[in-house]
């Protein structure tokens, strides 16, 4: 009675029991491929969340207590500012290496930063735009003790942090006059530029602050070359005029000369010509 009972079940289990069937199937089929989708998500959230908070290749990193990053790479013998910095960072210390150039956007993407140490390199050369992106955040800017000899505004586009300049071999001329009103770092930044060479050198700046020395004029020389520039050629002008006259002159003097000959041989032709028909009507 019991196998009767199992044996006579309706069409609506059976239809119940074939959609189990089919949506297990379906799973069973489908579970591996969902598997190795999830398995790459989380892959990637992890390589995103490893690169934005990892630490560079052979620096030292650290976590203050209010999150944010300070990357220590002194004196590690860099040639080249490293490019996997965590975007994180708040503080950045490159000094006592040997570097010698910043590139244009070298730190690009790191919008927190507020502290930049790269002191006591071989630098001699700041690319335009080369602290682009800082300009919010960034308050100290550390370019001491280098080998910075001109002054590109360029380079320090936007930033008005703070940036310790000393001990650079400075040469102060008519470029850096102009090019000191054009950045808008701290003004007292602008006192760490010390002339080691200067143009004109009989100015007499060498060895002190250009900024503190306001009664000096790096660009007199320049002025004068100008004023003298502009002397030969008004010059030139009026002797290229003076000339024009005197050929004008001597041009309509012989125009008129050979027409006042021409006027005056006139009658002589003529009077040549009746003698000329008088003899032929004689003969």
């Amino acid at each position: 009675m019991w196998t009767s009972t199992l044996n006579s079940s309706s069409p609506t289990e059976e239809c119940s029991f074939s959609t189990m069937a089919l949506l297990t199937d379906w799973l069973l089929r489908h579970s591996v491929v969902m598997c190795l989708l999830l398995h790459s998500l989380v892959l990637l959230t992890f390589c995103f969340h490893h690169a934005a908070t990892t630490c560079s290749n052979r620096c030292y990193c650290s976590e203050s207590e209010t999150g944010g990053k300070t990357v220590r790479c002194s004196n590690l013998q860099l040639t080249e500012i490293p490019l996997d910095i965590p975007n994180d960072t708040q503080r950045i210390y490159l000094d006592f290496n040997l570097l010698t150039s910043v590139p244009t956007n070298a730190f690009g993407g790191l919008s927190n930063l507020i502290e930049l140490d790269i002191s006591h390199n071989e630098l001699t050369q700041l690319e335009p735009g080369a602290f682009r992106g800082l300009g919010p955040s960034l308050q100290f800017l550390d370019l001491s003790s280098n080998k910075l000899v001109n002054f590109n505004p360029e380079a320090f586009d936007g930033l008005r942090a703070y940036a310790n300049l000393t001990n650079n071999p400075w040469h102060c001329d008519c470029n850096l006059q102009m090019a000191m009103p054009r950045v808008d770092l701290e003004p007292v930044s602008l006192t760490g530029i010390v002339c080691q060479t200067s143009d004109p050198e009989e100015i007499g700046v060498e060895g002190h602050s250009f900024l503190l020395k306001p009664d000096i004029d790096l660009c007199v020389v320049m002025k004068k070359t100008t004023d003298v520039a502009m002397l030969v050629v008004m010059f030139g002008w009026f002797t290229m005029v003076i000339s024009y006259l005197v050929y004008y002159v001597r041009a309509n003097q012989e125009d008129a000369r050979r027409h006042l000959e021409y006027l005056k041989s006139l009658p002589n032709r003529q009077g040549r010509s009746e003698e000329s028909s008088t003899i032929s009507t004689v003969v």
